[in-house]
């Protein structure tokens, strides 16, 4: 696994200053640009898929739809996207969430979700958790249950994974990288 992570590591650029001063941000193009890296990455997050029981994935708008169906593909399991509120046709099922600053809310067509389902979310980054949160709220209400939480990076000093904790329920949260 630290073959994987180096690799990984090497390919994510640090951009300072973006979207605002002070904040660095954590740029996954060059990783996503290298075939060999992705297909490591993609591989790892299927692995995690098939050791907890998933039969669907999750990604969560917009770079967990980039790496959420290749991982869903790749463990031969459905994909279903999670998108912000007003984006998916006909019906949805929708959950409000609050961020640092405000609100925002997601959707997710109820009927791609059954009660066999067990279904992984799959997102780029873990930083403060309430997207996350709020997509676990809304596999449950959908009548799903939760396989557990796989990230690329989890971003520790935001204190992500203790938000994450309730909503989790004893479902693993894995992140391949710690940063």
């Amino acid at each position: 696994m630290t073959d994987i992570r180096e690799l990984l590591l090497s390919r994510i650029r640090d951009v300072t200053d973006y979207p605002e001063p002070g904040v660095v941000f954590k740029d996954i193009t060059p990783l996503l640009a290298d075939p060999a890296a992705f297909s490591a990455l993609t591989e790892a997050l299927a692995e995690i898929a098939t050791r907890q029981g998933a039969t669907k994935v999750v990604g969560l708008e917009a770079r967990g739809f980039i790496l959420g169906a290749p991982v869903a593909l790749r463990a031969g399991l459905g994909f279903i996207p999670v998108r912000k509120a007003g984006k998916l046709p006909g019906a949805t099922l929708r959950q409000a969430y609050e961020l640092e600053y405000g609100s925002a809310e997601i959707e997710v067509h109820a009927e791609d979700l059954t009660a066999a389902d067990r279904v992984l979310v799959v997102d780029d980054v873990l930083a403060t958790g309430g997207t996350a949160e709020a997509s676990l709220q809304l596999i449950r209400r959908a009548g799903a249950g939760v396989a557990g939480v796989a990230v690329l990076m989890e971003l520790g000093f935001l204190q992500g994974r203790a938000r994450l904790g309730t909503a989790l329920d004893g479902a693993p949260l894995e992140a391949l990288l710690q940063v």
